[in-house]
């Protein structure tokens, strides 16, 4: 994601803020999702929304490429309800003991973004396991 431009980067800026807001997610969490810098203070997330962009950072990045790629799957499940996208990250599953896949994101850190993006997509799975690599062989 380094390779975005400044205008690429704000408005993926945006779009993420967009999505973890539609989540409810507290400002500490989403500091804590994000990875963002120990500079940057819980109360300071609003000018993200309006006029900066994240940091280019390569932690940041990653985690924005997960979140990115869990909203691609969530429109893939949910194509005609978007309520049902972000009711579904709220709600408890089973898959995840009875947590919910935010609360996963959240407390787990980047296994947990993987965790939940590997539910969702069953490439982004398969392309962890090696599969991909034994595949072409």
């Amino acid at each position: 994601m380094s390779d975005l431009t400044l205008d690429e980067r704000c408005a993926l800026t945006r779009r993420i803020m967009g999505l973890v807001e539609g989540w409810n997610l507290a400002a500490r969490d989403i500091l804590v999702l994000l990875q963002l810098p120990e500079s940057i203070k819980a109360r300071n997330l609003s000018r993200y929304r309006d006029e900066d962009c994240f940091p280019d950072d390569a932690a940041v990045n990653r985690r924005l490429s997960y979140l990115i790629r869990i909203e691609d799957a969530l429109h893939t499940y949910f194509p005609r309800n978007p309520e049902m996208r972000h009711l579904w990250v709220k709600r408890a599953n089973k898959h995840f003991n009875k947590r919910s896949p935010v609360a996963v994101m959240v407390e787990d850190g980047e296994s947990g973004l993987i965790a939940v993006l590997s539910h969702l997509d069953c490439t982004f799975a398969w392309d962890m396991t090696g599969s991909k690599a034994e595949y072409g062989q």
